[in-house]
């Protein structure tokens, strides 16, 4: 399992373009994607998962990768991460 931090520097935090980006990045992979926020996961496969958690910019959030392809994942979903949000 690999665990990634990031603080959200997006003025409008997660909202619906770029978490549905995320979740497309996240369907390229077989392994688990979690995000998660003050102690609440969400399926990064599902946008919904994602944006019941109300991010918001200046939120810390973890992403959790668990599975075959974990290290494949966490690479383009931090990148993502990074670029986007």
């Amino acid at each position: 399992m690999r665990e990634f931090k990031y603080v959200i520097t997006d003025p409008e935090g997660i909202h619906a373009r770029p978490a549905g980006e995320l979740v497309k990045a996240a369907k390229a992979f077989t392994c688990s994607v979690k995000l998660s926020k003050d102690g609440k996961a969400g399926d990064c496969k599902k946008i919904f998962g994602i944006m019941g958690l109300g991010v918001k910019k200046g939120n810390e959030v973890i992403l959790t990768f668990d599975g075959d392809d974990e290290d494949a994942a966490y690479e383009a979903v931090s990148k993502f991460m990074q670029e986007n949000l």
